[in-house]
């Protein structure tokens, strides 16, 4: 029998998905899930931009350019300079979701036995994907104490290598909804500087920082012009998540240059998502108000139930539209697991994403989950009920 590549072997399954045939199984039987395990928002996505697509006049559904459609490049141009991002068309690469993006960066920056360093917990797909491209992720670790506070700059020091080419960071945060200050950032700034390090900023939530506090894209940050390279999708921005339409920006042309062989390889993004995306650009300045409001309630509705649970801790996100809690169990997968094929309350339950799976560091995260509040406030309050039961049940 033909055996497997090693990196297949060691390609990470994904924490958000992997428990997915026991919420299929459980709804079978007739229990209701409550999804907190994957950012599907239930935001309606906007109709103004559905139409654009229903009603394209095309003939042909041909290839679009490997970089995109020019007009939604120099669309993207006006929407970050609203967000005090200023780049030209050329400096924007189109992708298959944000995704692609984090491919397209890694596999431009770096090679095989390169180190990039990554706060964690991180997007557990940065692992995947670095696998992947056989580069070594270098966890430099936050806790839950700090809220999951950058690390002190020491840490990053002791993490660089000579095999050192890049820090990634996604801000506001997948998975613990942090969001990254000004001196925060400086302080990375002033590490791809000293170290000639690439910073790749996955900046897919920046519509959602609450609490008065503001988004600061690290291609805004003074002296990173050939090391920022900003990853970016539509996917949570506008609940387009099946659209898969991201963007790859930087003003690195040598590293715009190497991006743009992948793009050729893989020949073009999706046309209909791309006539969409543009067509969000347009949509009216109040549209995130509600959007917006809407995640702020469901925040606080989930950060106060979890932190009334006994036992249970979840810091105040800051953006984004997840947290990650610390529960009263001693592993968090078998217990997510047990909820999915055990365990009902009202007729239902809850499903939620083991936090190991977005470290890197073995042992860290066993007894953390990460929620993402993407349900109605009245679904997070039943989900709740059924975690406090669950807790309940469980530890006797």
């Amino acid at each position: 029998m033909p055996v497997i590549s090693h990196r297949g072997s060691l390609m990470p399954p994904s924490p958000i998905r992997k428990l997915v045939p026991y919420a299929d199984a459980a709804k079978k039987k007739g229990t209701k899930v409550y999804h907190l395990n994957i950012g599907q928002p239930d935001i309606v996505t906007p109709q103004a931009i559905l139409d654009a697509v229903r009603h394209t006049d095309m003939k042909v559904l041909e290839y679009s350019p490997s970089p995109g459609f020019e007009s939604y490049r120099k669309k993207l141009v006006e929407y970050y300079k609203r967000n005090d991002i200023n780049v030209t068309s050329n400096q924007i690469i189109v992708t298959t979701g944000g995704s692609e993006a984090i491919m397209f960066a890694i596999m431009s920056c770096l090679d095989p036995g390169d180190e990039i360093i990554i706060p964690e917990p991180f997007y557990a797909n940065y692992n995947g994907f670095s696998t992947s491209s056989g580069v070594k992720v270098v966890p430099i670790p936050s806790g839950i104490e700090t809220g999951f506070a950058l690390p002190p700059i020491e840490q990053f020091e002791k993490a660089v290598t000579t095999r050192t080419k890049a820090v990634m960071i996604c801000n506001p945060n997948n998975p613990t909804g942090y969001l990254y200050s000004a001196s925060e950032l400086n302080v990375l700034r002033e590490i791809c500087l000293k170290h000639d390090l690439f910073l790749f900023s996955d900046e897919a939530y920046r519509e959602f920082c609450y609490d008065g506090s503001k988004h600061i894209s690290a291609l805004s940050l003074e002296g990173l012009e050939d090391h920022a390279i900003l990853l970016d999708t539509i996917s949570k921005r506008y609940s387009a998540c099946g659209g898969r339409i991201g963007a790859f920006v930087t003003r690195n042309q040598a590293v715009l240059d190497a991006a743009m062989k992948f793009a050729q390889a893989r020949l073009s993004p999706p046309s209909f998502a791309q006539i969409l995306g543009e067509a969000a650009v347009d949509l009216p300045a109040d549209y995130f108000n509600e959007v917006h409001a809407e995640y702020t309630l469901r925040r606080d509705v989930l950060v106060k139930r979890l932190n009334a649970i006994p036992g249970v801790k979840c810091p105040t996100p800051g953006g984004a539209f997840y947290a990650i809690a610390q529960l009263p169990v001693d592993n968090a997968e078998k217990f997510c697991q047990w909820l999915l094929e055990s365990f009902s309350h009202n007729g239902a339950t809850v499903m939620m994403a083991p936090a190991a799976g977005f470290y890197a560091t073995p042992g860290k995260g066993k007894n953390e989950v990460r929620l993402a509040y993407v349900l109605n406030s009245n679904d997070i309050n039943a989900a709740m009920d059924c975690l406090e039961a669950a807790l309940k049940v469980y530890k006797s």
